[in-house]
């Protein structure tokens, strides 16, 4: 796909997409601290919560990767996975908080009549009750990693938010923390933000092919007031 910032001008969407956990959301002190409970019940010392913090977004693979150094593929995984999202879901928003500059851009994208929405690869269980807790519920729509067949970074979590907002994929823009975020907007024929706030740290983001890149969330607001291609990726 043509990456949509070599074009000229681009069209300022009808809404914007984002996802959760790392863009809209700094969860990972709740998540560390589920995975870190499931050490200590089994007498382990936790993990340092900077080891644990770049994996925030790639869900429980990634946190059982980093503090039990074990895959889907071991015996033991799965156990420890339904440990690990049963301390989650107990205490969802203990420490978790809005990123600095979201609630500005969210209250832009309100005052503008602009509609935004949240495309997640994390589960409806846990999703809705972080949503409703970090004070997002009042997003156009939610789409979740089990609302479609597929998750990111298949496009279809993407496709389904766009028919939900009854727009074309081209009508919308997509801003995420992770590379699956930008294949699955690029799939769906969306414009890419990369979110580089997030927990990415020394990742080279300009390898993504992301239309954007934004610093902050409040420069993805200069870029929707002024959406020409200011970042040559």
């Amino acid at each position: 796909m043509q990456n949509v910032s070599s074009l000229s001008m681009i069209q300022k969407p009808r809404a914007i997409l984002f996802d959760l956990d790392g863009t809209l959301v700094d969860t990972a002190p709740d998540l560390a601290a589920a995975i870190n409970l499931v050490r200590t019940t089994r007498g382990l010392a936790p993990t340092p919560y900077e080891s644990l913090r770049p994996y925030a977004s790639a869900g429980a693979r990634g946190l059982i990767g980093a503090a039990f150094g074990l895959t889907p593929e071991d015996p033991e995984y799965d156990a420890l996975r339904t440990a690990f999202l049963d301390n989650y879901a107990a205490a969802l928003a203990v420490n978790s908080r809005l990123f600095d500059g979201v609630t500005a851009l969210l209250n832009a994208l309100r005052e503008s009549n602009l509609p935004w929405g949240i495309v997640t690869n994390k589960s409806t269980r846990l999703t809705l009750p972080l949503v409703q807790q970090i004070g997002l519920q009042d997003t156009a729509c939610v789409i979740c990693g089990d609302t479609t067949p597929h998750a990111k970074p298949h496009p279809e979590p993407l496709l389904e938010a766009a028919r939900r907002l009854g727009l074309t994929p081209q009508e919308c823009w997509y801003v995420g923390d992770d590379l699956r975020d930008i294949q699955a907007g690029h799939a769906a024929g969306m414009l890419t933000v990369a979110a580089t706030w997030g927990y990415g740290g020394a990742i080279d983001f300009s390898t993504w092919g992301a239309d954007f890149l934004a610093d902050t969330p409040l420069q993805v607001l200069e870029y929707l007031q002024n959406p020409k291609p200011s970042n040559q990726i």
